[in-house]
């Protein structure tokens, strides 16, 4: 293992929350098939481009989405391109410890270097079964990186719980998504030693600034090279150049903690000269003012950044 891969197994730095291209199939789920060509070149270009590494299988991967096969493909297919370049940190959320347990059991089987995860889906656990879970898929010896997204799971990981969980052997890190940067404190206070990994694009400045060890994040599909700077400009403590990247990027950003944060980013992606393409059900395509606000989001952004590196 290489040092580059030995340092970064901390799972903190800039993980990229990889969106997952689709071609046309009409005999395909939704009548498209995973592109795993394109995907595994897309996890090397944002590795060549300075992040740390990639989360295949998350929400913004559509992970439920897939077919069984192609969950564990995708995430094969990432850890293949990747290789001892940077990590891959996959995401095995179930709606119970079983089948959360499981896809750890298969990431680790096929060389993963830790696990996301969220609390119990579809179901608003109580405390216990939230701790009952993560310590089936902690059993499986990967670092475990938890998930704290109240938003779409109705389960709120607060910085008490957090403090719990970070007692379970394996348990290293966690993605806090609640879009309270109050909460990176708090929860180095009620948990040291546990990872406090910005979720949320649009605060995390912030929550760098406050003590987080690093950034599972969406937008970096779009711009990998400037996520990585920032990220780099953050820990160094370099405010004023970190606040004149930040600052224009921010409304972009704001559509990661949106209902159609997956379309967006895919968006996003296109107007930079990636691939994006459509998703699977249940999202559908945006609407024409969603799209329109999008776009000029996304060309400020753009502008800015192209009048920087000038």
């Amino acid at each position: 293992m290489s040092d580059t891969k030995k340092q970064a197994l901390s799972l903190g730095g800039v993980v990229v929350a990889t969106a997952l291209p689709y071609s046309e199939n009409a005999s395909a789920p939704g009548g498209l098939a995973v592109d795993y060509d394109r995907y595994a070149e897309h996890c090397r270009w944002l590795v060549e481009n300075g992040c740390h590494g990639v989360g295949p299988n998350g929400s913004l991967g559509e992970y439920s989405s897939l077919t069984d096969d192609e969950r564990r493909k995708v995430a094969q297919t990432a850890i293949e391109a990747v290789g001892d370049s940077g990590i891959v940190v996959v995401g095995v959320h179930g709606a119970g410890s079983h089948q959360a347990k499981h896809w750890a059991e298969v990431a680790a089987e096929d060389g993963a270097d830790g696990l996301l995860c969220l609390p119990p889906t579809m179901y608003r656990a109580n405390r216990g079964e939230v701790l009952a879970h993560f310590e089936a898929v902690a059993s499986v010896g990967l670092p475990v990186m938890v998930y704290n997204n109240p938003i779409d799971t109705k389960v709120d990981l607060t910085p008490d719980l957090v403090a719990e969980i970070a007692r379970i052997d394996n348990v290293v890190a966690i993605k806090e998504f609640s879009g309270d940067v109050r909460r990176v404190l708090e929860i180095k206070e009620q948990a040291p030693g546990l990872e406090v990994i910005s979720g949320a694009d649009d605060v995390v400045l912030e929550s760098l600034l406050m003590g987080a060890t690093g950034w599972f994040a969406g937008f970096p599909n779009v711009f990998p090279a400037e996520s990585a700077r920032l990220y780099d400009l953050a820990v160094a403590g370099e405010l004023e150049a970190a606040r004149a990247l930040y600052e224009p990027l921010v409304a972009a950003f704001r559509w990661d903690s949106r209902t159609e944060f997956v379309q967006a980013i895919k968006l996003g992606m296109e107007q930079v000269g990636r691939y994006g393409g459509p998703c699977r059900p249940p999202r559908g395509p945006l609407t024409p003012q969603m799209r329109e606000q999008i776009q000029a989001d996304m060309s400020r952004a753009i502008a800015a950044l192209e009048k920087q590196s000038a």
